[in-house]
């Protein structure tokens, strides 16, 4: 440990600024005239999302060469993203507004090994401690530089980097494969309850084959004659959030854990209760949850035990009904997204009971060819295992990290560690075959 020591980080990397800030509205262009604009919610829990770019001219991009990007920096959102770092690792130039970009000094700190450190526990709580203290309460610069890093020269970097990175992949690998089974998941949906072209009795396309349709005065459409449509609240088992008193929430991590809105993305628990509550408040795993102010987020729930909070709601499968949560969220999510286009212009968005309780969902009749509740179901099982998966994954990651940083472990026994928990499972799938 002799060779061990704290460096302030703006020794570390070639610079530490801020993308754009002020208003942007008079500088927007085409894509194809265009340079990428990356803002704040462009950066989610999996990256940069680069699906809904907006973008500016290039001579704004040529004035404000402060707010570049350029492949291997660095972006942190200055609001609400816990300093969760994001690599830009295009090739095309950009402009970012409203974060803090680092440009790395290679030698000393890959970009890599900059998003893992700032990934970690050590890291996280120097930026939230300095942010909390702050008037503002947002990421700027100063709490950036003078973040301590733990350096450590008798060891390799870039075999910690290397290690951490193949955590990282499996975590990426598997949220790849959720938005694949997702994206298969809608795909189905869509060909079954949009086109209606699901198998009939004889295994054919519904629609396509004759199937009779009736009008429905509900949803405004024609539906399967067989079909019927029920209100939400008929179709699904529907539960309110409990109203706890936040005098008592606690950080006891032995007491009831609940879940708030700003939990239900993520699939986090921020506090805990001691309560007394009503068992008809405990979440499942695979819930479907709705936030009912702000944006409308919707999200299955990963784990057994925790309990809502007011102002969301709990939308679970009935038994004995071929309507699963899947459908749900496939059929709700168009009237959510609506519902916050619409009220855009106001502060906080709401929804109410009679919100609620004004929308209707199929209900589809199973057959020998058609079980659409098992088929989501399967869909829904695999998404949250790996999700599970996840969890222990980065959870192994944030406690290996700093054992390999101050020398406490050794990279080729982590690496043997890994190696062991790699067969283990291999064996129990294997078994579970």
């Amino acid at each position: 440990m002799s060779n061990f020591k704290l460096v302030k980080f703006e020794d570390l990397v070639h610079r530490v600024k801020v993308g754009f800030v002020g208003s942007i509205n008079d500088f927007y262009c085409d894509k194809e005239n265009g340079i990428p604009l990356i803002r704040t919610t462009d950066l989610n829990d999996h990256g940069i999302d680069y699906s809904n770019l907006k973008y500016v001219t290039k001579a704004f991009h040529l004035k404000n060469k402060k707010s570049q990007v350029k492949k291997g920096d660095i972006i942190i959102a200055r609001h609400g993203d816990n300093g969760k770092a994001n690599v830009f690792k295009e090739n095309f130039e950009a402009q970012v507004l409203n974060a803090v970009i680092i440009e790395p000094n290679q030698k000393l700190l890959t970009s890599n090994l900059i998003k893992i450190f700032f990934d970690s526990p050590f890291i996280k709580k120097q930026i939230l401690g300095d942010v909390k203290g702050s008037v503002q309460g947002v990421i700027n610069t100063a709490h950036i530089a003078n973040i301590l890093f733990p350096i450590n020269d008798s060891i390799n970097y870039e075999e910690v980097s290397s290690l951490i990175s193949s955590l990282d992949s499996k975590i990426e690998l598997n949220n790849s494969i959720n938005a694949e089974l997702e994206a298969m998941a809608k795909t189905l949906y869509d060909y079954w309850f949009v086109q209606f072209d699901f198998p009939n009795a004889k295994g054919k396309p519904y629609k396509s084959s004759g199937g009779k349709m009736i009008w429905n005065e509900e949803l405004k459409r024609e539906i399967p004659e067989e079909w019927v449509v029920k209100n939400l609240f008929v179709a699904m088992d529907v539960q309110y959030g409990f109203p706890f008193d936040t005098t008592k929430f606690t950080d006891d991590e032995t007491q009831k854990p609940v879940i708030r809105i700003r939990d239900i993305l993520e699939n986090t628990i921020s506090t805990y209760s001691t309560e007394e509550v009503n068992d008809k408040y405990k979440l499942f795993s695979k819930d479907l949850l709705i936030g009912m102010d702000g944006n409308f987020h919707l999200n299955f729930w990963d784990k057994d035990g925790a309990y809502l909070n007011q102002r969301s709601v709990r939308i679970r499968s009935r038994k004995n009904s071929e309507t699963s949560n899947f459908q749900a969220y496939f059929q709700l999510t168009p009237y959510m997204r609506a519902r916050e286009k619409n009220i855009s212009r106001t502060t906080v968005g709401h929804l109410s009971d009679k919100d609620l309780k004004s929308l209707f969902l199929l209900q589809p009749i199973r057959t020998e060819h058609f079980k659409p509740k098992e088929t989501f179901d399967s869909f829904l099982s695999k998404i949250i295992s790996n999700r599970l998966e996840n969890q222990k994954l980065s959870e192994l990651r944030d406690w290996l990290l700093p054992m390999l940083m101050n020398g406490q472990v050794k990279v080729k026994d982590a690496e043997d560690m890994l190696a062991m928990a790699a067969e283990q499972k291999e064996e129990y799938l294997t078994k579970k075959k």
